[in-house]
């Protein structure tokens, strides 16, 4: 999730856990901890596209991470506190690492909760920026952080907030479960045979779901609303694998195909290709739009090694999609 949220969790966990007894500080510390599973994201300062896409969300996302250094902030932040509770500030920190990648398991991109094991949690019930998630449990904390340490009300204000984001959370399987129906059902009116449906919300909500179809040769991207009135349409992506066959073999290339479990096109524009991960659809609403959300131009270097660069995002392209995401979720 984005890092308002996890800020928001953090500091919510952490006055469950000692706002009693440290006031502010609880959700102070508990904010922080919030954010440190995150700094994973500096592994792209020191290292290669793949490398740094394998390592996101993974050690620091990990049940083996929140139990070794929970402890270890909880001693230090024991030694310079008034409050000397060593456990109690190790329970802090727990609490506040391990809810961060279980709320991160229900991305599309998800988390490797059970690090070392290559094993990713991914329920893509929920986007990663989602205000109907966010924004009623940072109205609570704030009303619970106004309170004094010692009110009752404190905790009825912390314990609401993470009461109704938990109830939202949990919603968004049943909102997946239906919106997968609905496309089951789309395809199997419409005769479209296929191997394989993966669906998400789309960005910002979970009234509007997209969904993956995987076919022999493409896949195809089609998008539900729950104020829809008309068919499902979907739109084909050729998946031109078979241009990659030259590159196949390389160590980076079998790399990026695991990262994408499998579900990648591969384009060509002005005889460059490129690789895009459909798990995460396009950044935009219009049919057949080519400006997929992870796209990386494929490079050779000198020693013929291949090397992956992340296509920039072009900031109009997201504000249009969210102009387009308006429409487009009051139904077709």
């Amino acid at each position: 999730m984005d890092s308002l949220t996890q800020i928001v969790l953090g500091a919510a966990v952490g006055e469950a856990v000692l706002g009693k007894k440290v006031g502010n500080k609880a959700m102070l510390y508990g904010a922080i901890a919030g954010t440190i599973p995150d700094l994973d994201v500096l592994a792209k300062q020191f290292t290669d596209t793949t490398r740094a896409l394998e390592m996101h969300r993974g050690f620091t996302h990990s049940i083996i991470f929140s139990v070794v250094f929970a402890p270890v902030f909880g001693w230090l932040v024991s030694r310079y506190e008034s409050y000397k509770d060593f456990k109690g500030w190790s329970w802090l920190f727990f609490w506040a690492f391990i809810t961060h990648p279980i709320l991160d398991a229900h991305t599309t991109w998800g988390t490797q909760l059970f690090w070392p094991f290559d094993l990713r949690l991914a329920f893509k019930t929920i986007f990663v920026i989602d205000p109907i998630y966010t924004v009623p449990f940072l109205v609570f904390l704030i009303l619970a952080l106004s309170q004094k340490r010692t009110s009752k009300k404190r905790h009825v204000f912390n314990t609401i907030g993470l009461a109704i984001s938990t109830v939202y959370l949990a919603l968004t399987f049943l909102l997946k479960w239906i919106a997968f129906s609905q496309f089951e059902d789309a395809l199997k009116d419409q005769k479209i045979s296929y191997s394989e449906i993966q669906t998400r919300p789309a960005p910002f909500n979970t009234v509007l779901w997209s969904a993956n179809v995987e076919r022999e040769n493409d896949y195809l991207m089609g998008n539900y609303s729950f104020f829809d009135t008309q068919p499902i349409e979907f739109h084909r992506y050729p998946k031109n694998h078979e241009l990659l066959r030259a590159l196949r073999k390389d160590e980076s290339v079998q790399r990026m195909i695991a990262i994408s479990k499998g579900w990648y096109t591969i384009s060509q524009e002005e005889g460059i290709l490129y690789f895009n991960d459909l798990r995460f659809g396009l950044l935009s609403m219009e049919p057949n739009a080519k400006n997929f959300v992870f796209k990386y131009k494929i490079d050779v270097n000198s020693s013929g090694k291949v090397i992956f660069k992340e296509e920039p995002k072009d900031r109009r392209d997201a504000q249009k999609l969210i102009s387009d995401l308006w429409k487009r979720i009051k139904g077709n």
